[in-house]
């Protein structure tokens, strides 16, 4: 054998070593990109599951809440103008069973 065919055999064989060796490597690195990929169709189904919750928050569930809040604060504003004007009426409906009770025993009387 030339020197040269020797330094071809020698770089055949290196080369298949190499080879050899770095194939797990590459196997490895495409399972990672495998998962990567994964993973950006996981996250890009989350994005759009958090899309669709701020579309129906927003849509549906805050109007909602609006109208809710807006019931609420009517009734609270109603009563809190009556407030004063509750209790005199309870007042006067408890004088007016006083009343009507002691006109009831009258006219049981007179009966």
């Amino acid at each position: 054998m030339t020197e040269n065919e020797l330094l071809l055999a020698i770089s055949d064989i290196m080369d298949q070593k190499l080879k050899s060796e770095l194939q797990p490597i590459k196997n490895d690195l495409q399972a990672v990109k495998d998962e990567v990929q994964a993973v950006k169709s996981e996250v890009q189904a989350v994005k759009d599951d958090v899309h669709h919750m701020k579309l129906y928050q927003e849509n549906i569930i805050m109007p909602r809440l609006n109208t809710i809040e807006s019931c609420y604060t009517d009734t609270y504003g109603r009563y809190r103008n009556y407030s004063d004007k509750i209790e005199a009426a309870f007042e006067d409906i408890g004088l007016l069973k006083k009343v009507v009770s002691e006109h009831s025993i009258k006219l049981q009387a007179l009966g």
